[in-house]
């Protein structure tokens, strides 16, 4: 366990907590959380480890790790088709890497608990009107009326049977038989035939049909082979609501260990990373594997520090640092943080989030992410690792199984005018089902690359 830590010490008058809501009841707070405290786990102490046991393979080079999910989970779009759309779109974006990469592929959704959301201001204001910023459904509404607005203790409650909701349908899924290889060809949406990836990953459906049938016909039982009937998925989400990450940590009976028990994994964002925050000091004391979100603001040796405080142990698998520079700024930016990681003897995960810098305001008025720089930042961030001789290990996506046009540009060609045809997120564009297969496809040539001269260099 963490020395001199305890699930509440971050409210500690040394911290600070940036970007949480002001609620207006102090009773009505504690009430929900005294509620959510009494609530079962959502996941448990023995998944955690089993993530970063796999996280500390992406650290060594022997798989990667596929990170993705909506922008801000809503209690309106809330449906069992939604859930499965997306879980599918990442199971073939897996089944493209792994089939190219002859490497194992860690799935980790953006899913059941990815509420909340950082605001530049706490406050809002329309006309004359002022009211509390949106912050995500787990804390208001996003309508502009007071009555939406009030930040919600209760909301916390509702986000927590949600979540629960969402992770028995993904562990269904996951265990149940719709994760079975034998059903790849079946993962496709509707949808997708007008893409061109979509005839690509049929043929890479029907290699591995083949291959299954060989194996079978050699007496491999593949029915009774759970790695090919089932899989691993895991959760995560920005651990930024504190209240409810505090309610939600449990000490693990067998080792006393504490664990954040409302996922498997759990970031800080670039906002609540700085010296003194009140989130790092509640990550550093729980077991689950945690990212850093590291930006053009991060200098390496603050960096180092986050390292010495959230890993001082320096487990491998504990720290996965998710980049998000932007596409014209990654190849100058990520180096000297590469280095400094390297040099110190670190060993991480290193993911590309090619989302978060990439935002642009369309003639239209849409905010969208064009495709082209979303794939410019994610080649930079490989490039960077490729001349640095470290392994770019994971990518991280704002994306969803749902026909939306949010990202212009992709194969499908979404342009600014046809943005508004389905226009649906509640906070920033998301890759849809077609963009999100084509970019793996894409990925999988520049692991590819990156696995080719990483052999070369060990024959030498």
């Amino acid at each position: 366990m963490a020395h001199d830590w305890t699930p509440e010490s971050w409210q500690a008058d040394r911290f600070t907590a940036k970007h949480l809501p002001a609620y207006d009841d102090a009773a009505e707070l504690a009430g929900a959380t005294d509620t959510l405290a009494g609530f079962p786990p959502l996941v448990f102490a023995g998944e955690a480890r089993r993530l970063k046991a796999e996280l500390a393979d992406v650290a060594a080079g022997k798989a990667f790790l596929l990170q993705g999910g909506d922008c801000a989970e809503s209690f309106a779009e809330f449906s069992p088709n939604n859930i499965r759309d997306t879980f599918r779109v990442i199971l073939q974006m897996a089944a493209v890497l792994t089939f190219a990469s002859k490497m194992p592929v860690v799935k980790l959704g953006r899913m059941a608990g990815q509420f909340a959301k950082p605001r530049s201001s706490d406050t809002e204001t329309q006309g004359e009107v002022t009211l509390p910023s949106y912050f995500g459904d787990n804390v208001n509404g996003i309508d502009f009326t007071p009555e939406s607005r009030r930040n919600d203790p209760q909301r916390m409650v509702r986000a927590y049977s949600q979540a629960a909701a969402t992770l028995n349908l993904l562990r269904a899924f996951a265990g149940g038989g719709y994760a079975n290889l034998r059903e790849v060809q079946r993962w496709t949406l509707d949808f997708m035939g007008r893409s061109p990836w979509a005839d690509k990953y049929q043929d890479i459906a029907n290699r591995i049909g083949e291959a299954l049938d060989f194996m079978e016909a050699c007496g491999v039982d593949i029915e009774g082979d759970p790695h090919l009937k089932a899989t691993s998925f895991y959760t995560s989400h920005e651990a930024l609501l504190l209240p409810y990450e505090q309610a939600m940590t449990r000490q693990d009976s067998m080792t006393g260990d504490w664990v954040d028990t409302s996922a498997h994994f759990l970031w800080i964002g670039d906002r609540t990373r700085f010296e003194g925050s009140a989130h790092v000091e509640f990550l550093r004391g729980v077991l689950n594997p945690i990212g850093i979100k590291c930006g053009p603001s991060l200098a390496p040796e603050v960096l180092l520090g986050l390292l010495d405080t959230l890993n001082p142990a320096r487990e491998p698998g504990r720290i996965t640092l998710i980049s998000r520079f932007g596409h014209d700024k990654v190849e100058a930016g990520l180096p000297p943080l590469v280095r400094a990681v390297e040099r110190e003897g670190h060993q991480v995960v290193w993911s590309c989030d090619p989302m978060h810098g990439n935002v642009v305001k369309a003639d239209s008025g849409y905010k969208t992410r064009p495709f082209e720089r979303i794939l410019a930042e994610v080649r930079g961030f490989f490039a960077v690792h490729r001349a640095e001789g470290t392994h770019a290990g994971g990518i991280h996506l704002e994306m969803t199984g749902q026909d939306v046009t949010e990202c212009t540009g992709g194969a499908v060609a979404i342009t600014d005018e046809g943005l508004n045809d389905r226009y649906h997120t509640h906070c920033d564009p998301r890759l849809n089902a077609a963009q999100s297969l084509e970019l793996a496809f894409l990925l999988a040539e520049m692991l590819n690359l990156e696995l080719a001269e990483t052999h070369r260099a060990a024959a030498e």
